[in-house]
């Protein structure tokens, strides 16, 4: 029996999945430690094997040495792009580490095994959130058609210049901070104005601990009004995934 191999597709397939390999590794929601691995490797294939077939066919490498060097620059071009795209949603786990901080709940820290999170409580909530509405809104699949689309910027082992997408990655982490601070914002407001009620407080009647008072009346506030958060981040999502796609988008625009 003879069976024909086409040696040009498999590399393009191998290809193709090492650079999806190591966008999941690392882009959410893809890289939630509670997704088996083996779903992940058989996603990866999947996903490769169907874009394989809309891809040129890499020509047959003879030699060992260039197409382990291919190999490395599509982990570096699959790397690059999901740090991106983690790097946006990043900004709903700082906001998250901002509440508990400012709300009294950075002291109960705990490292999350799953999510890799190491916050407190409104840090994990809202890591979690943001990964149940990604999947719930469908967003997952914009994020895979941005990854598809890089496919016909940035070809297969010829990799990119990487000054573009640093700059991108740059203009995203200061976007980042913004969107979280933008997101526990009116929260943080809140509890400012509780710390300066209670230091006022203190200057009318300086015999009364209102410090003391502080601690119970911010944990109040916080478990209060972060319900109200957690609801917003239904529209904060969809508008993180917009994000996501313009930043792709401009990188494989210069890719």
């Amino acid at each position: 029996m003879n069976i024909p191999i086409n040696l040009g597709w498999m590399e393009t397939c191998l290809l193709a999945a090492v650079r999806i390999t190591a966008f999941i590794v690392i882009a959410p929601p893809f890289s939630y430690n509670a997704i088996p691995l083996r779903i992940k490797a058989m996603l990866s294939l999947g996903l490769a094997v169907a874009m394989a077939g809309r891809l040129p066919a890499a020509g047959t490498v003879s030699d060992t040495g260039p197409f382990i060097v291919s190999l490395l620059l599509e982990v570096v071009t699959g790397a690059a792009l999901g740090f991106l795209v983690y790097l946006v949603f990043a900004a709903i786990q700082t906001a998250g580490a901002l509440v508990d901080t400012f709300g009294g709940f950075a002291m109960a820290q705990a490292f999350d095994p799953q999510s890799l999170v190491n916050g407190a409580q409104f840090t994990r909530l809202f890591q979690m959130t943001a990964v149940a509405l990604l999947f719930v809104s469908d967003g997952y699949q914009l994020i895979i058609g941005g990854l598809a689309r890089s496919f016909d910027a940035i070809p297969m082992g010829g990799g990119f210049d990487l000054a573009h997408p640093a700059q991108v990655i740059a203009t995203a982490t200061t976007g980042m901070f913004l969107a979280a601070v933008q997101i526990a914002g009116p929260l943080l407001v809140v509890l400012f104005l509780a710390d300066a009620g209670l230091g006022l407080l203190t200057r009318v009647a300086p015999a009364l601990n209102a410090f003391a008072m502080g601690f119970p009346l911010k944990i109040m506030l916080t478990l209060a009004l972060g319900g109200l958060l957690v609801i917003g981040l239904g529209h904060v999502v969809p508008g993180m995934v917009d994000t996501v796609m313009g930043y792709l988008a401009r990188v494989v625009a210069r890719g």
